[in-house]
Order: structure tokens, then sequence, then C-alpha cells
């Protein structure tokens, strides 16, 4: 009886135990812990041999058997150990002295990655050559993202096979070529191709992209006009197609556009009207049209637009009164630009300085009066009223903005000295004050802003020397004192004494570096 019960404490043990070792087994194989595919993991092996150089450190983490472990950047489908997502971001700057950056080239390689879902690899900064033809072969894949970095090339037109992909992003590289049409038989949702070498029209396929809800062309060589068809995007929230050669007029079709939260059409060839329909996107944050060639004047259903805070329509040909409807409207304005235009103001409109705006430009807009019994809402960070006639004297003009970070009164008739008070601006970054007709010495206490990262006071008629408080202006990246009436020793610290010397010409007797040394 006694040997029967052992034998069966002992079978309940062993069973228990092969319980437990196939709990185990389940666990490794089920819960994420199921080997590495070989095939995937040459793959990152053979990308990481194409990996010159890599200051990240990411790339010390791949050691081991098993890629689906501890590897930074990859992660896997648990239950085959198959790579799914390959994500590897660089910071936009590198911490500390040391910069982070990955040299080398993209291998074929990780086209055999036959899982894969996302591939991210954004600001190696140093990561050169072509886009592989074989990421054509990347049939699972849904996120392809490889922002800047130094890839050229043209886009692979393989890449309109792969129809899970959602998300389209290769900016801030040196792509070349045109933008394939086959990419128009996706279903994207996301389209980020800004700051390449793209060059000719949009494809007309492009039109099937039904889906798009974000979609940046910007900082190309595009040609052409802009196609109606974009105006069909209806789940489109921000459309950035500036900095490019387009043409023609802005499309009214663009004003169907009921989701737009941005729209940026910058830096084009842009002629003709703002459409009168503008005032449709109710749901638009930002407009941005500037230099273009665009005319007549500003559509009354602008003022319409409940929740636009930024528009921008500087560098045209518009004219005529601002609309009542506009200055009466746009609840939550808080940057209004219209510099060079072809408006008369003549004044700085009460419309204007009544707002709580935050950026403030009129450059340009034939202004005429006395700057001095003109005051801003404290709120103010930028305010450019240069290329006008504003005369008078700064004096307190500024002192209540305390958080003013950029003034431009370049190109008036502005006279008087440069307050002592500027002080008070504790917050200013950029000063230019040049070319007007400002006299006296530069007071002390501007050295006391040492937020200071641009400063012009060139083409005035300052007198005196440069104050040692300078010495305190670690920031100032560009500095002009040419052609005015300075004299004695430059300061020399950094910058100041390592600017070129065109930055101190024409004056009385300026001297010492970049200067001949003082007598």
């Amino acid at each position: 009886m006694k040997t029967s019960t052992l034998i069966l404490q002992v079978s309940l043990i062993f069973a228990l135990v092969a319980v437990l070792l196939l709990q185990v087994v389940a666990q490794r194989v089920g819960d994420g812990h199921a080997p590495c595919s070989k095939e995937d993991m040459a793959a990152l092996l053979t990308f990481k041999s194409s990996i010159l150089e890599d200051s990240t450190g990411i790339l010390s983490s791949w050691t081991g058997n098993d890629c689906c472990s501890d590897w930074e950047g990859v992660s896997c489908d648990l239950s085959r150990g198959k790579v799914v997502q390959l994500k590897l971001e660089m910071p936009a700057s590198g911490y500390g002295p040391r910069p982070l950056f990955m040299r080398g080239t993209l291998s074929p390689a990780l086209g055999s990655l036959k899982s894969l879902q996302i591939l991210q690899i954004t600001g190696a900064k140093k990561l050169t050559g072509a886009i592989p033809e074989s990421f054509s072969q990347l049939s699972s894949l849904i996120e392809l993202i490889l922002d800047d970095n130094l890839l050229s090339g043209s886009i692979p037109s393989g890449l309109g096979r792969l129809t899970a992909l959602a998300v389209l992003s290769l900016s801030g590289n040196r792509l070349t070529g045109q933008l394939p049409p086959s990419l128009g038989h996706l279903k994207l949702a996301q389209v980020n191709l800004g700051r390449n070498l793209l060059a000719g029209p949009v494809p007309s396929t492009f039109g099937n992209l039904k889906a798009l809800e974000f979609l940046d062309l910007s900082h190309n060589q595009l040609i052409g006009g802009i196609p109606s068809f974009m105006g069909e995007y209806q789940n489109l929230t921000n459309l950035d197609l500036s900095y490019n050669q387009f043409s023609g007029p802005i499309p009214s079709s663009l004003c169907r556009l009921s989701m737009a939260m941005e729209i940026s059409l910058d830096s084009n060839r842009l002629t003709g009207q703002i459409p009168s329909q503008i005032g449709d996107l109710q749901n638009l944050r930002t407009f941005s049209v500037s230099n273009n060639s665009l005319n007549g004047s500003i559509p009354y259903s602008l003022g319409k637009l409940k929740k636009l805070w930024r528009v921008n329509l500087s560098g045209n040909k518009l004219s005529g009164p601002v609309p009542l409807e506009v200055q009466n409207g746009l609840p939550v304005l808080q940057s209004l630009h219209l510099s060079h235009n072809d408006f008369q103001l003549q004044t700085i409109p009460d419309w204007i300085r009544r707002r709580e705006l935050r950026e403030v430009h009129l450059a340009g807009c034939n202004i005429r009066v006395s700057l001095e019994p003109f005051a801003f809402p404290g709120i103010i960070d930028q305010l450019d009223l240069s290329d006008n006639h504003l005369t008078g004297e700064i004096g307190d003009f500024f002192t209540n903005m305390s958080v003013l970070q950029t003034l431009d009164l370049h190109s008036n008739q502005i006279s008087g000295e440069i307050p002592s008070s500027i002080w008070r601006v504790k917050s200013l970054q950029r000063l230019d004050l040049s070319r007007n007709q400002i006299e006296g010495g530069i007071p002390a206490s501007l050295g006391q802003i040492t937020t200071l990262e641009w400063l012009d006071i060139s083409n005035n008629m300052i007198n005196g020397s440069m104050p040692s408080t300078f010495s305190s202006l670690v920031k100032i990246k560009h500095a002009s004192f040419r052609a005015n009436r300075l004299c004695g020793q430059i300061p020399q610290s950094r910058p100041f004494n390592i600017f070129p010397p065109a930055a101190y010409a024409h004056n009385l007797c300026l001297c010492g570096r970049p200067l001949p040394p003082c007598k």
C-alpha cells in the first residue's frame, strides 16, 4: 500500500513538473519569447553593417541571438518572432556637445522584413544614398517614415504597390525627380514630402487620394497649377504647398475643404484674387499666402472665420481698404501679416491696436505718422513696422511690451536717441533700428538684454563708443553698427571681435579686432 502511494505521489510530481514545463514553453512561444526569425535578424544585421558610424549608440544594443529581445527600436510579433516595427528616432539636436547621427546607407536587406508594418528612421542626418527598390516588397507596411536624413535619388515608383500603406513621410532629404503617379493608387492618410528637390507637376492620379488628412509638399520645385481636385480631400486638415513654383489662381475648390485647419501657399507664383468663398472654411486656424502675386482686395468673407488665429497676406499686390467684416470679425486672431502690399494705411489702424494681437507685421504699408502717440498691447511679441514713413522718437514706445521678442523699425525716419529704458524689454531677441535718423549714444542698458540674437543699428547717426556691457550679449549671432559715428575700441569678447569687418565699416574711429588695433 505504501509502495503504491509512493508511486502515485511520484507520478503526481512528474505530472506537475510536466505541466509547469509546458506552461514555460507556452509562455516563451505565446507571450513574447518566441525566438527571432533568423531571416529577420540577418536583415537587421546587414542594415547594421551598412551603418559606418553611429554616434547615437542605438545599434550597440543589437547583440545576442534574439532580435526580439532588448534590441533598441525593434518590435516583434511575439507569437511568431517576426519583426513588425523598426523605429530609430534620432533627436532633432544632440544633447551637449556631441552631435547624434548615423552615417551610412539604407540596406536593401530591410526589404526582406516581410511582416514589417512600421519603418521609421528619422533624424539620422548622415544617412545617404537612395531609398532601396526592395522597400516595394514590404507588403505589410503601414507607415514609411524616413524624415531628416540625406537620402537622394527618386522616390521608388514601386511604393505604389504597398496597398496597406497609410503614412508616407520622406521630408527633409535630397530626393529628386517627379512625384510617382503610382502613389495615387494607395489609400494614404498622411503624405509629407516637404523639404526635398522634387520637381514637375502634381500627378492627376493624386486626385484618387480621397482619404488624405495631411498633405505637405512644401519646399520643393513643383510646377503647374494647384490641382482643383485637392478640393475633394474632404478629410484634409493640413495643406502645405508653400515654397514651390505653383502658378495660376488659387482654386476656389479649396474652399470646400470643410475640415481644413491650416492652408499654407506661401512663396509660389500664384496670381488672381483670394477666393471669395474663403469664409466657408469654418475650421480654419491658419491661412498663409505670402510672397505671391495675388491682387484685388481682401474678401469680406474672411471675417467670418471664427477660429482663424493667424493670417499672412504679406508680399502680394493686394489693395483697397480692409473690409469692416474683417476689422470687426476674427475673434481669436493672434497673428496678422499685411506687409508689402499696395495698402495705403497712412496710420496704424485702431482696429489693429485695440486687439490683443501677439504678432503684427505692417512693413511697407505706407504708414505716415509719428511713432510717439502709439501703444500696442503688452502681450505683443512680434512688431514689424519697417519700410514705412514713421517719424518722431522711440521714447517709451515699447516699454510696456514686456514680452516683445522682435522689434523691426528699419527704413523709417525715426529720430532721437535709443532710450535707456530699453532694458525693460527683457525678452527681446531681434532689434532692427537700421536706416533711420537716430542720434546719441548706445545706451549701456542695451547690454542687459541678454536674450538678444540679432542687433542692427546701422546707417544712423549714432555716436560715442560701444558699451562694455555688450560682453554680456553672448547669444548674438548677427550685429551691424556700420555707417554711424562711433569711435573707440570694439568689445574684445566673442562674438563681437569675430564679426566681419563690414559690420563696423564707415564709422569715425572704431578699432580693435576685427579692425586694426587701437593706437
